[in-house]
């Protein structure tokens, strides 16, 4: 019914930016992110340092729309969770 995508919550955490992920990641209504057109950049906004730590300058809280606020962000096809890089916080 589902594929594993790491061993345990923490080990998406663990080590030089994460657990590399072992499959699909599906949104909430059922789409294959890493393949869907409608999911173009492929992105994990986690707001976080390499190491899971919280990246306060870049977490994109208290955005809003006319801003130009970057938040940290990774990109799925990567493989790496938390290997992160500032996105525009209005990127969808």
């Amino acid at each position: 019914q589902g594929q594993l995508l790491a061993k345990s919550w923490s080990s998406l955490f663990e080590g030089q930016s994460g657990a590399a992920l072992r499959g699909p990641v599906y949104s909430f209504n059922g789409r294959n992110i890493l393949t869907d057109a409608l999911w173009p950049h492929r992105l994990a906004w986690h707001g976080s340092t390499p190491r899971g730590g919280h990246a306060r300058r870049w977490d994109c809280q208290g955005w809003r729309s006319s801003g130009s606020a970057e938040g940290m962000a990774s990109a799925l096809g990567e493989g790496r969770l938390l290997a992160g890089h500032r996105h525009n916080c209005s990127t969808p």
